[in-house]
C-alpha cells in the first residue's frame, strides 16, 4: 500500500489531496511541526535523511520531491489519471505547469518568508524578488483569465501542485492584485477531493507564515 508522510501546514497537503482526487487507497502518517519554530519533527528525520514532507513509501521505495511524487502516484497508483500521457498534445504544457510551482513560483515566495522571519536586511535583494514574484503571478493570472484550469482540457495534477503554492502566496499577501488567481484558488477549495483531504489530513493553517520575525 502507498504510505504518505504528511506534515501539517506543508507541501504534503498536495499529496493527500491528490490521493483523494484519485480515489486511491493509502496509509496516512501524520507529523506535527514544532509549534514555535515551525521546524519538522524528529519523526520525519527517521523516515528520510532530509526530514522533509512530502515523503512517500511504495513498493520498497522511499520517494521525496513533490513533482516526482505527483507523477509517481498518478501513473503508478492512479493508472495515469490526472496526469497527461506523452502522446497527448498537452504533455508539454502539463510538464511545464507541473514544474512551474516549485521551480519558478515558490522560490521567490520562500525568499520573501525568510526575509521577513530574519528581520530583513538587504532591501535591494528583496526588491529584485518583489519584481519576480509579481511577474510570476501575472503570468499565471493571464492564463487563468482565459480558462478554469491550467490546461485547456481541464483539471490535472498540475492544478494540485500549484494550488498549495497559491495558498502560501495568499498567506504572504501576494494575491491582492490578482483576482483570477483568487477565484481559481476558491474553485480548487470547493472540490470534493480538496475537502476530503482537509478532513483526513487536517486543516490548513498557514497564518504563521504570514508573520514577520519568528
Amino acid at each position: 500500500m502507498l504510505t504518505v508522510h504528511h506534515l501539517n501546514n506543508s507541501r504534503s497537503h498536495r499529496i493527500v489531496w491528490l490521493c483523494e482526487e484519485l480515489g486511491i487507497e493509502y496509509r496516512l502518517v501524520k507529523h506535527q511541526r514544532h509549534p514555535e519554530t515551525q521546524r519538522s519533527p524528529e519523526s520525519l528525520n527517521q523516515v528520510h535523511p532530509l526530514g522533509k514532507a512530502p515523503t512517500i513509501e511504495h513498493a520498497g521505495q522511499l520517494i521525496v520531491e513533490s513533482d516526482a511524487i505527483i507523477e509517481y502516484v498518478c501513473n503508478v497508483c492512479g493508472g495515469g489519471r490526472l496526469s497527461r500521457a506523452p502522446a497527448s498534445t498537452e504533455y508539454g504544457a502539463y510538464l511545464q505547469w507541473l514544474a512551474y510551482s516549485e521551480g519558478t513560483l515558490f522560490p521567490g515566495l520562500l525568499v520573501d518568508l525568510v526575509y521577513a522571519w530574519t528581520g530583513g536586511g538587504n532591501a535591494a535583494l528583496m526588491g529584485f524578488f518583489d519584481v519576480e514574484i509579481a511577474k510570476n503571478h501575472r503570468y499565471v493570472e493571464n492564463v487563468l483569465e482565459q480558462r478554469e484550469h491550467l490546461l485547456e482540457s481541464g483539471f490535472s495534477a498540475a492544478d494540485v501542485n500549484l494550488g498549495w503554492s497559491l495558498e502560501f502566496s495568499e498567506c504572504r499577501g501576494r494575491l491582492k492584485d490578482f483576482p483570477a488567481l483568487r477565484a481559481y484558488l476558491a474553485r480548487l477549495r470547493e472540490r470534493d477531493g480538496y475537502r476530503r483531504a482537509i478532513e483526513r489530513g487536517g486543516p490548513q493553517d498557514l497564518s504563521v507564515f504570514s508573520a514577520g520575525v519568528i
